[in-house]
């Protein structure tokens, strides 16, 4: 069990009704007796007002969190172009099934990831850290990436040149790769290349339950080329839509990317 935002919020919101319902139920009443034998005593303690009164406003938010909506911040460059460092992002969290907070745990089942879709899920290699890629290979998939071209069960993913791509702010560092679009099956996508970068070159077979997972940024990416597959119980959600974006370098709120749809 890792202590988090979740659960954090899960003990907030256990104590705060616990209080309350240790009210209503035991307390209260007393202080009512008090208060009708003419004792002093019947005043409710601050405690019990604050806890009353934030319940709700916690429940809430644990049940948004939980089972509709999770927002995340992008911190590095490994999905760009399609997410640049400071998107503030919405994901989905009940699309790929309901799961427990803190534990984890499927409860509902819903639908699988489908090739193409950006999602957030728990690092393999560190619970704790919550990573963003695109799934590229699905359960019983064979996955061929060679010479910077991904192959999908011995078909290659289309690729067509956009030129160089211009790059600012905390990305900045990208400014002049080779920008390309992608198409997954049915789904375009934007991908940098740097041709300063060898490929790593891999052939493998998805097992069942798990998913392969790259970045679009290929040559800038730690994805499921260096530390493997992503399995079903460590999915977090399908990210969305770009509800905000902060860049300090690139001179804070970049207001064409708020309201941006992720492709």
């Amino acid at each position: 069990m890792t202590f988090d935002f979740s659960t954090l919020l899960v003990a907030l919101t256990l104590a705060s009704g616990g209080i309350w319902a240790l009210d209503s139920w035991l307390l209260k009443p007393r202080r009512q007796a008090r208060a009708g034998a003419g004792t002093s005593g019947d005043t409710e303690p601050v405690w019990v007002e604050y806890a009353r009164s934030f319940f709700p406003v916690f429940l809430i938010v644990l049940l948004l969190r939980s089972f509709l909506v999770e927002p995340f911040r992008i911190p590095s460059a490994s999905m760009m172009p399609t997410l640049l460092i400071g998107d503030f992002i919405l994901v989905n969290k009940f699309e790929y099934g309901i799961r427990l907070p803190v534990v984890n745990v499927k409860i509902i089942s819903n639908r699988p990831p489908r090739r193409g879709e950006v999602i957030v899920f728990r690092y393999p290699e560190d619970p704790d850290i919550p990573f963003i890629k695109r799934v590229v290979g699905l359960p019983g998939d064979l996955i061929v990436y060679r010479d910077k071209t991904l192959y999908v069960n011995g078909e290659p993913m289309a690729q067509s040149g956009l030129g160089e791509y211009r790059a600012t702010g905390s990305g900045a560092s990208m400014d002049g790769t080779e920008w390309q679009e992608e198409r997954l099956g049915e789904v375009p996508h934007g991908i940098l290349s740097d041709p300063g970068r060898p490929a790593l070159d891999l052939e493998t077979v998805v097992p069942e339950n798990q998913y392969f997972v790259l970045g679009d940024n290929r040559d800038n990416s730690r994805d499921s080329r260096f530390w493997g597959f992503v399995p079903d119980a460590n999915l977090i959600g399908r990210a969305f839509l770009i509800w905000m974006n902060w860049d300090r370098k690139n001179g804070g709120i970049e207001w064409s990317r708020i309201g941006t749809i992720i492709q």
